[in-house]
């Protein structure tokens, strides 16, 4: 009896207030997108960080088929000449500067590639053998990745040094920009949806104060009164959270997956199904927002 009740009032409070419904289903549509969003950019970064900032900080490529740097003018790297960069990389000059290396073959460097390009369409196209094998060094001082290349990058059989988290840094330092934009954007809008959500309970808790007053006569419960009222809330806001984690999983599958993948097919970008962990998160938090928001308003202004 008293579920019936309960769902016959909130039925008539949210077709009572259908425009402010409505409202409070896009905005926190908004601020929710926003927020997942910076949660998107945060686990593009971290699956790339993953991937490069644990296995890689300066690599020594070696020589291969049709390599045209200065080094490898006696063709793809020998063993002679690998033995020789490895006695290198141990030697005191250069030792004191590495805090571990180790030797790539290009098969592992090309279960790495599909590892890190799983979701991208260039896996189907590359072969082992048109990846290079390297050392992978880390250094004590990042900083002195010169004094590496200065040495190495003559030495025969290496095609190129590269210092690729100076690359990578850049990258990641635009990313965590949008995703602070992103954040900051979120933060102004999920303000403006708890002002919302809070007028909209006003607004019905002031146009049923007759009813109100008729529940407290008969002795009906606080909770009994209120609960109403926090419902329509929540799922005005659980319906924008629900738009907000398709809206991403949509971005994700179809503007990542099918437009900029195939655009920069050496990127790795994000899969759907890892855009769907953002999903319960969201939802939990337009609950959560929209449940404070009614309770501390009923609070002030429905006196039971």
């Amino acid at each position: 009896m008293r579920v019936t009740f309960i769902l016959g009032e909130i039925a008539s409070g949210l077709r009572r207030n259908v425009s402010m419904v409505v409202s409070v289903i896009l905005v926190t549509f908004v601020s929710l997108t926003f927020v997942g969003a910076a949660g998107m950019l945060q686990l593009q970064i971290t699956q790339m960080k993953g991937y490069w900032y644990d296995r890689v900080q300066v690599a020594i490529f070696l020589c291969g088929e049709g390599s045209t740097a200065p080094g490898c003018v006696s063709g793809p790297v020998t063993g002679e000449q690998q033995a020789a960069l490895a006695d290198l990389l141990e030697s005191p000059a250069v030792a004191q500067y590495v805090n571990d290396y180790h030797y790539e073959t290009r098969e592992e460097a090309y279960e790495h590639f599909k590892e890190q390009f799983a979701n991208s369409p260039i896996v189907d196209s590359v072969t082992p053998d048109q990846l290079p094998s390297s050392f992978r060094i880390n250094l004590k001082d990042p900083e002195k990745y010169q004094i590496i290349s200065e040495t190495f990058s003559s030495q025969p059989g290496v095609e190129t040094v590269v210092d690729q988290r100076q690359l990578l840094e850049r990258l990641f330092s635009v990313m965590n920009g949008a995703s602070l934009v992103a954040i900051v954007i979120a933060g102004i809008m999920i303000v403006c949806a708890i002002l919302l959500i809070a007028t909209t309970i006003r607004l019905s808790a002031f146009s049923r104060r007759r009813e109100t007053a008729i529940m407290r006569l008969v002795g009906a419960s606080k909770i009994m009164i209120q609960l109403p009222f926090v419902l329509e809330g929540v799922i005005a806001a659980a319906v924008g959270a629900v738009l907000a984690s398709a809206t991403l999983w949509g971005v994700s599958q179809f503007f990542l997956g099918d437009v900029l993948a195939k655009q920069y097919p050496d990127t790795a970008f994000i899969s759907p199904s890892q855009t769907l962990v953002l999903a319960p998160l969201l939802i939990a938090l337009g609950i959560l927002l929209a449940g404070v928001s009614s309770i501390v308003t009923l609070r002030r202004y429905l006196k039971v």
